[in-house]
């Protein structure tokens, strides 16, 4: 019982240290430091503060920094009030790629009754949401000062 419970301190008190000492490694991933623990992020750190930066306009319902998953709650624009999307971000993996960032894109439509019902979804949605995430990692890499090398 003890064990359970000087284990459980030493996890709270692990939790509650901060330190400024964060890098990011050459894969791109960010390495949280303590002086008693090193932790690293599952995903490209670029990507995934370039996909909230994309995304901030929405709602967050969950975001892993770990797993890599961020999905949005539904989001309508004030200009389609009778539309709203939703968003599953999908980071693959630790290196700045194209081939690194998955999007499935969900749209419903509001009836006459107030029913929401689902939507077709261009299939160009994805790809521009994609390709705007991707260009935002490439600008914070390089104001980080990050050549990719």
């Amino acid at each position: 019982m003890r064990v359970v419970a000087l284990t459980i301190c030493a996890l709270l008190l692990v939790g509650c240290g901060s330190s400024d000492e964060d890098t990011i490694d050459s894969s791109g991933s960010t390495v949280i430091s303590s002086d008693s623990s090193r932790m690293t992020l599952g995903v490209n750190t670029y990507l995934w503060h370039a996909t909230l930066d994309t995304l901030s306009f929405m709602p967050l319902a969950s975001a892993d920094p770990f797993g890599g998953v961020v999905i949005t709650d539904w989001y309508s624009s004030p200009e389609k009030a009778d539309e709203r999307m939703k968003l599953t971000v999908y980071i693959l993996d630790r290196r700045l790629r194209a081939d690194g960032i998955r999007i499935a894109a969900f749209r419903q439509t509001k009836a006459a009754d107030g029913v929401w019902a689902d939507a077709q979804v261009n299939p160009d949605t994805a790809t521009k949401l994609e390709d705007a995430i991707l260009t935002r990692a490439r600008e914070l890499r390089l104001a980080a000062g990050d050549t990719g090398d």
